[in-house]
């Protein structure tokens, strides 16, 4: 297991420096919650008019602040590009993520679809470059926040801490070599996505450790590591503003429980 991740990260490093042309048939899916100092309309912009075959869904779940009037001003400005799935009630991260899917595979056509952070922690480019090593074969990228030479990785340490606790865990749950299930970049084939968002998950903030045990389980644990990749990130900054409570840090040991128990079900 350990032989073929070395493997991946190998690949990756080759594919950096000689990436093939990015796809543009790509759907990026951004969850918003209360956004409305968080978004920054600029980046938002100049990405979808350097970037025109790109559809980006923002899905407003429940903000009590002016995030929907923010999303449907860029709807407006960007009709062929931006499409806004309101729900009224405010659902979590994880259900928001799941409801935008569903509604971009049932009304839109594309090859590959992502979730991505609304406060562009990790930039719009870098997640659609991240398309680049999707293939045949390949059908699962997700994006990992190590520090090495080279790279931008800014995180809060405490919550780095806590991030390296539950990584540890979740690799043990899942008996999967994964250094970040937890980065909110991903990328999927269209036909997968479809799969791993059937159904409603069972935590609102670890539903990342659902959807690798959901995907092991849909290839089989024999083929599972030659269907996904985890590509070190170039950059990624904390915007300090996460949405997640302090209580939240002892709930998560609830949560991992019951995923555990989960992943345990044949």
């Amino acid at each position: 297991m350990k032989d073929q991740n070395i493997h991946n990260f190998n690949k990756v490093n080759t594919l950096m420096n000689n990436q093939p042309n990015v796809k543009k048939n790509v759907c990026i899916v951004i969850p918003c919650y209360n956004e409305e100092k968080g978004l920054i309309i600029e980046k938002y912009s100049r990405f979808i008019e350097e970037n025109q075959e790109i559809l980006i869904c923002f899905v407003n779940d429940g903000s009590t602040d002016n995030t929907l009037e923010i999303i449907e001003g860029l709807k407006t400005r960007y009709p062929n590009q931006v499409v806004v799935h309101n729900l009224v009630k405010n659902v979590g991260k994880a259900e928001a993520i799941r409801n935008g899917m569903h509604f971009c595979n049932e009304n839109h056509q594309f090859d590959y679809i992502a979730y991505l952070d609304a406060d562009l922690a990790t930039s719009l480019e870098e997640c659609l470059s991240m398309t680049s090593y999707l293939n045949d074969n390949i059908r699962f990228v997700f994006g990992s926040r190590i520090k090495r030479i080279g790279a931008v990785i800014e995180r809060n340490y405490f919550r780095f801490l806590v991030g390296r606790i539950i990584a540890t865990s979740i690799s043990y749950i899942l008996k999967l070599d994964v250094y970040d299930t937890q980065c909110g970049c991903k990328v999927f084939s269209k036909e997968l996505a479809t799969v791993v968002f059937k159904d409603a998950f069972v935590s609102k903030w670890l539903f990342d450790v659902e959807i690798f045990d959901r995907i092991i389980k849909f290839y089989g644990r024999d083929k599972v590591l030659k269907k996904m990749m985890e590509v070190p990130l170039v950059k990624w900054i904390d915007a300090g503003d996460s949405k997640v409570k302090t209580s939240y840090f002892f709930k998560l040991w609830v949560d991992l429980y019951q995923i555990n128990k989960i992943v345990k079900l044949k």
